[in-house]
């Protein structure tokens, strides 16, 4: 299985501030990856170091078999939309492209300018006048239309209603279908990643907590409940990701490789919502200590 993206023990400090710490990951190519975690805990970051804007401080980052921008060739096969989705104000969709085409060996004019027909949008518009929504998916035409093998996307639907992450997000979804690229979504919106991921990445305190696929992660996490007990008497052969006490009852989030068949425990299983909120708010205090990799 062909690997988009290797880190090892990739580190950035800033100063006396670690952004991100000991990351290690391995995603297979062609998947959609969600990429969540609270504010501040290295989402932005990785991303950025993956489309080569950052510098490690220490470890390692390959993507699609290179180190991040080490050449004219490395930088044209992946694609990349910052946080504010950055456009020129002053510059028509028209202008947008042109320089798109100029900047890009591999540009694809006609998906760029089918995308924008498509839309609905008036190409001799300036960006300035254009909703956020226009402006996120002007931002993804332009990174689409570079035809990149991976596409990293910054929290791009954050400041969208509703409809308009339905449409950004259908849109990547074509994308993805018609050129088989991998992509990497960071967003905190958990039930617009669960319509459209198959991997998932979760960063908390500058490390990541999980990672795998979201199907096998599903499989192996459940919530258990029964009479009250102390932390570290959950059903044999789990771990607790989190724990809840009640007079009566515990309820524990477990992570396990064979399924909880103990008759005192009541199990239910997690939707993917419930599983990032179980390690966004986990009992171990030493995030290295609680550092789960689950792959394939």
């Amino acid at each position: 299985m062909t690997t988009a993206i290797r880190t090892d023990a990739l580190t950035k400090r800033y100063g006396r501030r670690t952004a991100l710490d000991a990351c290690t990951l391995d995603i297979p190519a062609g998947r959609v990856v969600g990429l969540v975690g609270p504010n501040g805990a290295g989402k932005s970051t990785l991303l950025q170091l993956l489309a080569g804007l950052l510098e490690p401080t220490s470890g390692t980052a390959t993507v699609l078999g290179g180190r991040p921008s080490s050449g004219p060739e490395q930088l044209a096969r992946v694609g990349f939309v910052a946080q504010d989705t950055p456009t020129y104000s002053g510059l028509t969709i028209r202008d947008h492209l042109r320089l798109g085409a100029h900047l890009n060996a591999r540009w694809d004019a006609g998906l760029a300018e089918a995308r924008v027909a498509r839309l609905g949008l008036d190409p001799d518009q300036k960006a300035g006048r254009l909703s956020g929504g226009q402006r996120a998916q002007l931002a993804l035409t332009l990174a689409m239309g570079k035809r990149p093998e991976l596409l990293l996307l910054d929290e791009p639907v954050a400041s969208l209603d509703p409809l308009a992450r339905r449409e950004f997000l259908g849109g990547l979804m074509e994308f993805v279908a018609e050129q088989g690229a991998t992509v990497v979504l960071s967003s905190h919106l958990v039930t617009d990643l669960e319509r459209v991921c198959d991997h998932l990445v979760l960063l908390a305190a500058s490390h990541v907590q999980v990672s795998g696929e979201v199907d096998e992660l599903l499989a192996t996490h459940q919530r258990v409940t029964g009479r009250r007990r102390p932390h570290d008497e959950a059903p044999a052969g789990t771990s607790v990701v989190r724990s809840g006490h009640t007079d009566r009852q515990s309820t524990f989030v477990v992570r396990s490789s064979v399924p909880v068949l103990d008759p005192e425990w009541a199990v239910e299983p997690l939707d993917l919502e419930e599983l990032v909120l179980a390690y966004m708010t986990q009992d171990v205090v030493d995030a290295h200590d609680l550092t789960v990799e689950v792959s394939r």
